[in-house]
């Protein structure tokens, strides 16, 4: 195709493998702003509830000092969770920066992650606002983001299958996959965590050892983390 963001079915070249002339392949200019639009919208829906909350206080004659006591948990999960849909999209939006091509099947599994983010206001405000004692808003609140980070490497593994999908070199997409790995492991080890009663949802601090994980799957993936004197050196 001669634009990324035509709708028309891109025809693959004769040069391309076999399995890409089975697919179905667009240019990916619209499925990024199709994406990029979805978790904007996530991310400002996490809003709504303290929105709200703020108008309940101020009709029962409340101030400023009332809200912050009374919500202060539902604020700190907001924050936790625009974090987390933020560094979701960092991710994304630098692996994808170098997709020139979507197939049928990369798109299915860009759509099931973005159901992972546009649930997660929902997640969120069931964690704001009900008691975190509950085990089953636990696994609800991690386990949303543990499906996410899952469906990001699911999308770095598509990638990795169909090299013709994209221009990212291979040492950059094995630190992706990586990263992903990372993420959805400690995301299983704080859900685990924090059912334990006395710790609850402060598990999500194990996330605080990503680094150091990161770095010991890549190095097994063969790719040097990012940063480190060889990979500077190939640069």
């Amino acid at each position: 195709m001669t634009s990324d963001d035509s709708p028309e079915v891109e025809t693959p070249h004769e040069s391309d493998p076999p399995a890409a002339r089975l697919q179905r392949m667009f240019g990916a200019e619209r499925a990024k702003a199709f994406i990029d639009a979805v978790v904007a919208i996530a991310m400002t829906l996490l809003i709504l509830p303290l929105m709200e909350s703020v108008t309940s206080v101020s009709e029962q004659g409340g101030g400023a000092a009332h809200w912050f006591d009374v919500h202060q948990w539902q604020l700190i999960t907001f924050v936790i969770s625009f974090a987390v849909i933020a560094s979701f999209w960092l991710n994304h939006h630098h692996l994808f920066a170098r997709v020139h091509s979507v197939s049928t099947a990369l798109l299915w599994v860009s759509c099931a992650w973005l159901l992972t983010i546009v649930w997660m206001p929902i997640a969120t405000a069931m964690t704001g606002s009900m008691s975190t004692n509950d085990p089953l808003v636990k696994i609800v609140y991690i386990g949303s983001m543990f499906a996410a980070s899952l469906l990001m490497l699911a999308q770095c593994l598509v990638l990795q299958a169909n090299p013709w999908l994209h221009d990212v070199p291979g040492p950059e997409l094995r630190r992706a996959i990586a990263g992903e790995i990372t993420t959805a492991l400690l995301f299983v080890v704080s859900l685990a965590v924090s059912l334990i009663p006395a710790v609850g949802l402060l598990a999500l601090f194990l996330m605080m050892l990503t680094g150091p994980v990161y770095r010991i799957f890549a190095r097994l993936l063969g790719a040097r983390p990012r940063g480190s004197k060889r990979a500077r050196a190939r640069h």
